[in-house]
This record gives C-alpha cells, sequence and structure tokens, in this order.
C-alpha cells in the first residue's frame, strides 16, 4: 500500500457511507493503544488515543491483507508532476527563505571559530563561491565573544551574507550568539537533554511531561530572544544526535527525528515565534528521505507552513559525498520538496557550493517546469517505509545453452554501454568491466558489471570479436544487443532489445524460438499500449526516457509504470536507463543519476541502473553506478564510509586522516566505518557503521565498535 508510517495522532472510528474512517486530532501526541474492529470482513488493530479532533481521513491497511490501518498521508503537493510545495517566507538577515524564493544554497565553516582572522577569510571565500548564507560553530563563550568579531569584520569589509550560530549542549552560548548573529541552529536531540547514552529509559506519563515542561523552561528564553531581534531558527534534528528519552519513546527512526523536533517547535508557536525552518539530516539517505516526507505529512496534518532545510549529513568526500547528497536532496527537490540545502563533503566548505548550486537548479528547473506525466493513481508505494519491489530474476528455461541467471543481481545490477571498439581490445574491456582475469580468461567478481548493451554487433566474420563476447556470454553476463541488429547480424544467445511498437507489429517474432527480449518503455505510454507486457515473457524492463525531455518527467514516468506493473501483478525486472547527452560534466552527471534512478531506488522501485554518456570514461559511469546502487542501500561492493564535513569542532585534521584510514581499509568490502570529527553527531551516525573513529580530544580520538566505545585514548 502507499503507506507504512504511524500517523501522528488518531482517536476512535465513525462509520462512513464508503467504509471507516478515523478522527485525527490536531495535537501531535503520543499512540497509546490497539483497537480491534472489523474491517471488509477482517478484524485490525486500530492505532487510537484519547484526544479529540475532527480531522477525517480515509484507513487503509499498512500492507496488503496486514492487520494495522493508517492513513493515508500526503506529503507533497502532487504525486504526478513536480510542484514547489507551498511555505511562508522565513527571513535570514536580508535573505529571503521559501517557495515564494530561489532554492537557497549554504555551507558550513571549518576553521577555530575563534581564530576570527581565519574565520572571516573563509566566509568570505565562501560567499565570492555564491553561497546564500554561511553556518559557524559556536560551542562555548569564547567562540561567540568571537562571533562578535567575526560579524563586526565582514561588515567592514562589505560583506553582509548572513551567519548561522550551529549550537549543541549550550543554550548560555545560544542566548549570547543570537545577539549578533541572523540565525541560530539548534539541535532538538542535544539542547535541553543530555548527550546521549543510548540507554533504554522506562517513562510514565508524567515522567515524560516533565520532561517536556523542562525542555520548554530551557528553550523558551532563546526563542524569546529571537523574536526580540529578528533572528531566525533552524529546528534541527540529526539521526544521530537523537536523545535517549525519544529513542526510548519513538525508537532510533524517522518517527523519533519528527517527534523530536515537534517538540521544540511547539514551544516556537506558544509564543507566537514562526520564523523558523526543519531539517531532517541522516547519513543514510533512505532514512533521510522517509524522515522529511513524515514531517511534511505531519506539518499537513497540523496546517503548518513552514520551509525545509535538505541535507545528507556526513555524506563523505569525492563523487561518493555528491551522489549521498544527490540521492536525498534530489529525490525530494523531484517531488517540490526544500528551500534551502547544503551538501556536506569531507572537504574546503568552498567545493560544496558548485554541487550545492547544480541540485538548486535541477529543483528550480523541474518545479518551474512542473514537469511530469499525465495523473495517475497511486496505491503501492511506499511513501514513509523501504520495501523493496524485486523483479523476478532470469529463471533458466529448459533447452537454453547458456546460463541467464547471473544477467541480473538480486541486490541491484549494473549495467554498462559497450562500443565495437573496446572489442578490438578483449582483454582490456574484461578488466573494464570489473572482471577478473585468469590466463585471460573473464570471471565474474563481487563488483563486476552484469549486463552490457551493445547497440551495433560486430560483423559476422569479425571472429575475435564475437569470440570475446562469447566469452562473456559464457561466463553469464547478459549482452543486450537492439532487434535490428539481432535481425540482420545474429549473435548466438544474446538478448533482442525491442520497444513496444516492434512488440505490437509482431517483428521480434522473426527471431529464432527461445529469444530472450529486453523491452524498452519511456512510462509515459497510453495503458493500452502497456497492455502487450502481459502477453511477453520480457527479462528485464529498461526503463528509458530521453534526457533531454524538457516537460515529462523521468521520475514520476517511471512511478506510473511501476504502478501499473504492481496493479497488473507484472514482477518482471525493471532497469533505469538514462543515457546523458554529450559534454554533460561529471557533477552533472552524478547529480542527475542520483536524482532521477536514486529517487525510484530509495522507494524500492528499480532492479539496477545503465547509465551512458559517449564522451565520459568507463570506469568513471562503472564505479558511479555501483556507488548509486550503495548509497540506495542496495548492492554493497565497497567500504562504505560515513564522514562528517568538519567544523570548528573537529579535533583533528579530518580530511588527511580520513584519506589515511580510507588508503588502509578500502579493501573490505561490506564494512561501514564512521569517521567524525567530534562527539556530537558520532555515536548516533554510527547505527549503520560497524566501527568508528570520533575525535574525542585536541589530537585524540575514540575507537567505536558500533555505538560503544572500546578504546578511550581521549580520557588519557
Amino acid at each position: 500500500m502507499a503507506t507504512g508510517a504511524v500517523p501522528a495522532s488518531f482517536m476512535g472510528l465513525k462509520s462512513r457511507e464508503h467504509g471507516l474512517g478515523f478522527v485525527q486530532s490536531m495535537d501531535f501526541v503520543r499512540v497509546s493503544d490497539l483497537q480491534r474492529v472489523k474491517f471488509r470482513r477482517t478484524k485490525v488493530l486500530v492505532i487510537s488515543n484519547q484526544s479529540s479532533g475532527s480531522e477525517i481521513a480515509e484507513l487503509q491497511p499498512t500492507s496488503e491483507g496486514g492487520p494495522l490501518l493508517v492513513p493515508r498521508q500526503k506529503y507533497c503537493e502532487s504525486i504526478h508532476k513536480t510542484v514547489r510545495r507551498k511555505t511562508r517566507t522565513v527571513m535570514v538577515g536580508n535573505v529571503a527563505m521559501g517557495s515564494e524564493h530561489p532554492i537557497r544554497v549554504q555551507t558550513m565553516t571549518t576553521t577555530d571559530t575563534k581564530d576570527v582572522n581565519a574565520t572571516v577569510e573563509q566566509v568570505m571565500r565562501i560567499a565570492d563561491m555564491g553561497a546564500d548564507l554561511v553556518r559557524i560553530t559556536v560551542q562555548g563563550k569564547r567562540e561567540a565573544d568571537a562571533c562578535y568579531e567575526i560579524k563586526n569584520s565582514l561588515v567592514q569589509k562589505n560583506y553582509n551574507i548572513p551567519l548561522v550560530a550551529d549550537i549543541h549542549f549550550a543554550p548560555s552560548v545560544a542566548m549570547r550568539v543570537a545577539e549578533c548573529f541572523d540565525k541560530i541552529r539548534v539541535n532538538p536531540g542535544n539542547f535541553a537533554d543530555r548527550r546521549a547514552q543510548f540507554e533504554t529509559l522506562e517513562y510514565t506519563e508524567d515522567d515524560y511531561q516533565k520532561e517536556l515542561e523542562h525542555i520548554e523552561q530551557v528553550f523558551s528564553p532563546l526563542v524569546e530572544k529571537c523574536k526580540k531581534y529578528g533572528r531566525a531558527m533552524r529546528i534541527g534534528t540529526n539521526h544521530g544526535s537523537l536523545s535517549d528519552r525519544i529513542m526510548s519513546y519513538y525508537g532510533d527512526s524517522p518517527r523519533g527525528m519528527v517527534e523530536s523536533a515537534f517538540e521544540f517547535a511547539r514551544i516556537c508557536r506558544k509564543l507566537d515565534y514562526h520564523n523558523f525552518v526543519f531539517s531532517m539530516k541522516a547519513s543514510n539517505p533512505v532514512v533521510m528521505v522517509q524522515a522529511y516526507r513524515l514531517l511534511v505529512a505531519e506539518m499537513n496534518v497540523q496546517g503548518w507552513d513552514y520551509p525545509l532545510h535538505l541535507g545528507v549529513t556526513e555524506a563523505g568526500e569525492g563523487e561518493d559525498g555528491r551522489m549521498k547528497s544527490a540521492i536525498g536532496i534530489g529525490t525530494l527537490l523531484q517531488d517540490g520538496l526544500g528551500d534551502t540545502i547544503r551538501v556536506s563533503l569531507t572537504e574546503p566548505p568552498e567545493e560544496e557550493i558548485d554541487p550545492c548550486k547544480r541540485l538548486a537548479n535541477l529543483g528550480m528547473r523541474a518545479a518551474e517546469l512542473q514537469r511530469g506525466v499525465a495523473p495517475f493513481e497511486e496505491k503501492h508505494r511506499h511513501y514513509f517505509d523501504f520495501q523493496r519491489r524485486t523483479g523476478q530474476l532470469p529463471i533458466q528455461k529448459e533447452g537454453e545453452e547458456v546460463d541467464y541467471r547471473g544477467v541480473l543481481h538480486r541486490d541491484g545490477s549494473v549495467l554498462m554501454s559497450v562500443s565495437l571498439d573496446q572489442l578490438k581490445t578483449p582483454e582490456l574491456l574484461y578488466r573494464s568491466l570489473a572482471a577478473k582475469l585468469v590466463v585471460g580468461m573473464p570471471f565474474k567478481d563481487l563488483a563486476t558489471v552484469d549486463s552490457i548493451l551493445l547497440r551495433e554487433l560486430p560483423p559476422a566474420d569479425d571472429n575475435d570479436a564475437r569470440l570475446a563476447l562469447k566469452r562473456l556470454i559464457d561466463i553469464s553476463m547478459g549482452v543486450i544487443t537492439p532487434l535490428s541488429e539481432q535481425l540482420t547480424k545474429r549473435l548466438p544467445n544474446a538478448m533482442a532489445l525491442v520497444n513496444l511498437k516492434e512488440l505490437s507489429t509482431g517483428a521480434y517474432k522473426l527471431l529464432p524460438e527461445g529469444t530472450r527480449l529486453v523491452v524498452s518503455v519511456r512510462g509515459d505510454e497510453r495503458y493500452e499500449d502497456l497492455e502487450i507486457l502481459k502477453n511477453v515473457d520480457a527479462t528485464m524492463l529498461l526503463h528509458d526516457l530521453p534526457y533531454t525531455e524538457d516537460k515529462i518527467s523521468r521520475v514520476h514516468a517511471a512511478r506510473r509504470l511501476f504502478e501499473y506493473l504492481s496493479e497488473n501483478a507484472l514482477n518482471c525486472p525493471v532497469i533505469h536507463h538514462i543515457p546523458f547527452p554529450n559534454g554533460t560534466h561529471r557533477d552533472d552527471l552524478v547529480i542527475g543519476a542520483g536524482s532521477n534512478a536514486g529517487a525510484l531506488l530509495v522507494d524500492g522501485l528499480g532492479d539496477g541502473i545503465l547509465l551512458e554518456a559517449p564522451d565520459q570514461d568507463f570506469d568513471f559511469l562503472r564505479n558511479t553506478s555501483f556507488n548509486l546502487l550503495q548509497g540506495c542501500r542496495m548492492r554493497n561492493t565497497k567500504t562504505e564510509y560515513v564522514s562528517c564535513p568538519s567544523c570548528g569542532r573537529t579535533l583533528f585534521d579530518l580530511q588527511e586522516i580520513s584519506a589515511e584510514i580510507r588508503e588502509k581499509t578500502s579493501h573490505l568490502p561490506g564494512v561501514s566505518i564512521a569517521i567524525m570529527g567530534c562527539i556530537v553527531n558520532g555515536p548516533g551516525e554510527m547505527a549503520d557503521a560497524d566501527f568508528g573513529y570520533v575525535g574525542g580530544a585536541p589530537g585524540k580520538i575514540d575507537l567505536y565498535v558500533g555505538k560503544v566505545c572500546i578504546v578511550f585514548p581521549s580520557l588519557a
């Protein structure tokens, strides 16, 4: 079904003409009860509480035949096109933020805040690169005092870029810096709560209420000061720094992230303060996307319209960091969500601005053109929890001469386009496909390409090229070639690429009986044209929409296609095929792949990727494809690094240490290593990591296994 999330709050049931509904409270409250009722001849559980309210919504099972009913919640303006979510305008100094304004780009300084000259110089370089605002870490009184000098120095140099104070654990510091900076970022996980010890705590209703009263007592003075001075605020939840209280009650989950932020937002609203934005950051793009969607769904229930700051935290460096950010941020931008973004990279902050701008431009253009497809009903996509639609992998058929079971991989497939020129040097081609070589013969390895697309077959008398292809087919690597090529220059055991027109005319029937078919579809065809898929045994579908399409959205066309397949119980695998035009910048290719294919894979829609870019390096395209699958938490083929971008809190040279760690551990596929500059998000973001390297004191680090610290040199 379309949702698997627990909603904010709701109570009781009311009978309706067309089934059951529930009364949903306008307060964001905790789930307190489960009731068993009869629904469509089935006894089901309904989450309820005793609040009152008036909003009615439809109930549906969380999954087909499931016992738990939840509401279908709206998280974006449109499911069939990109429409920017309407928000209020929040002023950050002289910069307006919200749906009526451009998507703002920002970054964070990495200098020691107490070093005023170095920080000012870095802010100026960032501003010169085109950033709209800059965040600076402020961890203590000395840093807060330095902020006055930083602000004054920048103004004297005619730099009026808004400055944001990044606050953790220090309400008194926030109070001081609010007098000079334009915006305060507070982390609900540690502003009033103690640092998480990852302990499960037991709370009564009275205990929980006392905790909320404590938060209000600590946080209210800052809200009043921000009102007085006209400052903005970001209520910024991090998956890695949720409090023990929140995790004990809601779990280490998107739900806990949203509730943590809402506790602070309610205090702001109670004090009639509305100049704030939300963020829901995580190092895992899948968790990040789910958290933002749930946040917006709950804001829609409440009638709130606060802007969103988007970001994947601890994304890493290079193409890995850009890909993770593209998957998380790009997915949300395609749905019209996001008003300011930051691409967090383990690189100098100036280097973040260019990919940040590219992502912002992608989101702005999609919304301006309102890219999409014809309206369709969506009933099967899971918005708030990851449930992968796994296509039926190829099954060996009686009489087949080769093994087709390896042409796709169960955890996600990588396909590559190969040229005739590459066939002239077979061993070089095998290496490019990441195959192992034994006496010149190829064998599949952990990260070997699964299938290749060959748009032109070698002549029948080119024995060397055909032998090279036969050796690939013999190791269960699929070779896909157009129908016209297979009809005129047949390659035994190759798979024929056909489109819907070639299927409808029956041209494919000229092929030898038993030939495997790969069907190319756009996703925006008439449903009548897609009907032929019911009568064809396709090994896989290639979702192939020209990248230069201005009005049609690849993401929405694919969602429409998957809806059709699910509705008709068609479970053939779907590969996302993105052909990039010549001259595409590398960053645009990474961001385009992450934003278009990644936006589908994070919803469990798709079984692999085929990136084409004729003028790009073959190894780069292959690595980008595997990075995309790993970033979407599908196929893990290399060491995973959760690496923070560094800031003034960092207690060692993060870029240098990160490079050293990668050099010594890059041979460990399947292992996840967190490299964190300080304790703020360290242990928490290691929820997905096997090992952690966290700054504990200047020049010293603590070593973790999971969330457990096993070596404490920082205490020596």
